[in-house]
């Protein structure tokens, strides 16, 4: 039921009294307010220089999930997913020499006794773990690949030639030694806690591995090659540390611009200080609550800093159009205080619960980066709502500045006047038309966007990274692939006789191998075979899991001494699935095979379990994300739905706010398609920001024409005049920004590169829409459903 006229006028009027009692508070104090606020930016500041960068593996786990229930439930068994792989490589010749077999040796010792290193798991030709199974006339036999007897400093070519027979007979030429014979690989699972409960230092870790193996065993002769998580979040923080200067670059691009725009090296000054503010707060809380600065969410904090240069213009803009109107700075600043307070509260609160939604993404990482994106948004409407007018009132400016601010302004009005036809029904109804076909084009595009990463190697880092050159090298010269999908297959304790287990894991690896991007496959059942006809005298008639349940169970405890096979009671055995590449189109085509299988194919009393190795956590973080990623989109407008009518009591601006907002969307989702920016951790938070920023545009532009539909304005008119009076600053706001995170495009690091990318053309994109889309949607609605009475005036503007 709607409330009746004198109610209307009672409230806005209580509303009035609240404003004008808050702005003559503030004001009246400004100096004491100011104060305070830049006391408590020393104090914060403090805090803000001891933040560190802070990554874990642990983090990225996505909480509750069916994969990592079976990762977290079997870690101590299977391969760990938070693996180092180490290759000594000879620049020339083979890896077989005295000089190549001693610095693998070394290496070898090296990474056994690294911090967080689990000892048990290292392997290498020099480790014991490393066997050869032989039949000899006594039968089965397994000697370690270089016998207790063979040191470094007694190696002959005899005894190489021993070695190099031994690791062909057993197997590892394509595992422990590469194809071409050129290099040898050293493996080791991190943990992630030490005995005393100190969590590993990612960053420290990194810079151990480049001063300990890189640094003292790569030379001219041989190179060291490195790759594993560990590594690779070392080498993102590296690469994030540089973040500074392209941060730094696009403040120097945004300052240069704010000042061709108001002339004036003090109101340059106030959006970019209050917006640095906001960020020492930020950083300062976050020390203050035990988090660190993960390393791929390090761009979120200077994400928020545009968003609070976006506001910031829109305050200088309304100060700046106030003053070439004749009134004082400080008259200037009250207005812009109370003019803009509602829809830059909107604006801001709409993107605080955007930032907060991410919580719901259950990955411990994601929830962090929400928790770091929200107070940074929080603390923008106290800095560019609050402190930048408070501020602005102090300053000085001559009737000269407001002149040539006056004549700037009528200047800029021209061309805006042709923008404003956008207003006139026909020319509203053609834009609407065109919308209406970018919208069904960018949707029908988007529809198999991708979930995941679409690179090969660490997405993070560009190609020529010395991390992806690395992995490269290894996967062209190494069988087992660098990716891998481990399967459980669980079953009842003590299952050691259950040979029907072995037959239906054959079936399993025959229906797994065709799969695209599948390179090999290492089983419990094909060990079985192996052992057995190694038992028959390498037999290859007797390459078969035994029926008998004595023989089945005895080869069982053979192959049992092999680590992250099964465990000793046969209660659990796995296949593990080596991928060309952790693509998660890949990961998804193999993910589907197994559950495919899973479904078609069951044996009572055993269940596949999905899934370990990194691409089963990658696999589980990708299903998270795509799952979050609709509930969360769908809060974030709700939001925005909830505000716009709460503001105007309209359902007209809440189309109008919310059709721009989803064409612009989906535009950026065929962006990403096209460009193949897979969405991510990385890439999720862009996205709403670019939710955000766009809404932004629509509220400050619907806020000036519902102010002026209040007055008796017609639409047409109102559309006009809103555009003349907002439209500078939001296009100079957009471009400004696009520009400025498209330096982020040269950055080392590829997932920065793309972010900027996908940031700039949002900016643009959310800009377009609200300048065109917005303004003929308001038009046509209001000529297919006319309004009855006088519009509402927005909120606390009704006086």
């Amino acid at each position: 039921m709607k409330s009746s006229p004198v109610a209307e006028s009672a409230r806005s009027s209580a509303l009035v009294r609240i404003l004008n009692m808050l702005e003559d508070a503030l004001f009246g104090h400004r100096r004491l307010v100011l104060g305070l606020l830049i006391a408590f930016t020393v104090a914060m500041g403090w805090f803000a220089v001891k933040l560190r960068m802070d990554a874990g593996f642990e983090k990225q786990l996505p909480v509750g999930h069916e994969y990592i229930a079976t990762f977290n439930e079997y870690r101590d068994d299977l391969l760990g997913a938070n693996r180092l792989t180490i290759v000594v490589k000879a620049r020339k010749g083979t890896i077989w020499t005295t000089e190549g077999l001693k610095r693998l040796y070394d290496v070898t010792q090296a990474v056994t006794f690294l911090p967080y290193v689990s000892r048990s798991s290292v392997q290498s030709l020099w480790t014991p773990n490393s066997f050869v199974n032989e039949i000899t006339e006594e039968g089965f036999r397994a000697d370690p690949l270089i016998p207790g007897t063979v040191t470094p400093d007694r190696l002959d070519a005899t005894a190489i030639g021993d070695i190099s027979r031994s690791t062909a007979q057993g197997g590892f030429v394509g595992s422990l030694v590469s194809r071409d014979q050129t290099s040898a690989m050293v493996t080791a699972d991190l943990n992630e806690v030490n005995a005393s409960g100190k969590r590993i230092d990612y960053v420290s870790f990194d810079r151990m591995l480049e001063s300990e193996l890189r640094k003292k065993f790569e030379d001219d002769k041989y190179e060291i090659q490195i790759i594993g998580f560990a590594k690779q979040i070392g080498d993102i923080a590296e690469g994030a540390a540089a973040v500074l200067q392209f941060c730094l670059m696009a403040l120097l691009l945004t300052a240069l611009a704010v000042y061709w725009y108001c002339r004036s090296i003090r109101l340059t000054i106030l959006p970019l200080s209050c917006s640095l503010f906001s960020l020492i707060w930020q950083f300062g809380t976050l020390y203050l609550l035990g988090y660190g600065l993960d390393p791929l969410g390090v761009l979120v904090p200077f994400l928020v800093f545009a968003i609070g240069v976006s506001h910031g213009v829109q305050q200088i803009n309304f100060i700046v159009r106030e003053i070439s109107h004749g009134k004082s700075v400080d008259r200037a600043a009250r207005s812009s205080f109370s003019g803009l307070l509602v829809p830059g509260t909107l604006a801001l609160i709409t993107a605080f619960v955007s930032f907060a939604t991410l919580v719901l993404v259950p990955i411990p990482m994601v929830r962090e980066l929400a928790i770091t994106a929200s107070l940074g948004v929080a603390y923008k409407i106290i800095t560019n709502l609050v402190m930048l007018p408070l501020a602005a009132s102090m300053l000085q400016v001559d009737a000269a500045y407001a002149k040539s601010m006056e004549a700037r302004a009528v200047q800029r009005a021209r061309w805006l006047h042709v923008l404003a036809r956008v207003a006139v029904p026909r020319n509203a109804a053609l834009v609407l038309v065109i919308a209406a076909g970018v919208f069904a084009t960018a949707a029908w595009q988007s529809r198999d966007r991708v979930v995941g990463t679409l690179q090969a190697g660490a997405p993070e880092l560009r190609a020529d990274a010395r991390f992806n050159r690395d992995a490269v090298s290894i996967a062209t010269n190494y069988d087992i692939g660098l990716d891998w999908l481990t399967v459980v297959f669980q079953a009842p304790s003590n299952s050691c006789e259950n040979v029907q287990i072995a037959t239906y894991q054959d079936r399993f690896v025959w229906a797994m191998q065709p799969v695209n991007g599948v390179l090999s496959i290492t089983s419990f059942s094909s060990l079985l075979r192996q052992y057995n006809e190694g038992y028959n005298e390498g037999n290859p008639k007797m390459s078969a899991t035994p029926i008998d349940p004595a023989n089945y169970a005895a080869m069982a405890v053979e192959v049992g001494r092999l680590p992250g096979i099964m465990r000793k009671d046969c209660s659990m055995s796995a296949v593990h699935i080596y991928l060309s590449d952790h693509k998660a189109t890949t990961i998804n085509r193999v993910i589907a095979a197994v559950k495919t299988f899973r479904d078609t194919e069951k044996l009572p009393g055993v269940t596949i379990r999905l899934a370990s190795g990194n691409a089963g956590v990658l696999a589980a973080t990708n299903e998270v994300i795509e799952h979050s990623e609709l509930p969360m989109m769908l809060y974030v407008y709700a939001t925005i739905v909830l505000l716009v009518f709460l503001a105007y009591r309209d359902v007209r601006a809440v189309l109008a706010c919310c059709l721009p907002l989803t064409i612009g969307t989906f535009i950026g989702y065929w962006f990403m398609k096209e460009l193949e920016i897979g969405l991510t951790v990385g890439t999720l938070p862009v996205m709403v920001l670019a939710v955000g920023i766009g809404v932004d545009y629509a509220f400050y532009i619907y806020n000036r024409l519902q102010l002026h539909l209040a007055n008796g304005v017609g639409i047409v008119k109102a559309l006009e005049h809103s555009i003349l009076e907002v439209g500078t600053a939001t296009i100079f706001t957009a471009l400004t920004l696009a520009v400025g995170v498209a330096t982020w495009s040269f950055s080392a690091l590829k997932f920065q590169a793309d972010m900027g990318k996908l940031l700039a053309f949002m900016f643009l994109v959310n800009m377009v829409m609200a300048m065109t889309v917005l303004p003929a949607f308001a038009v046509w609605l209001e000529r297919l459903f006319p309004r009855r009475g006088p519009a509402r005036a927005p909120g606390l503007l009704a006086h």
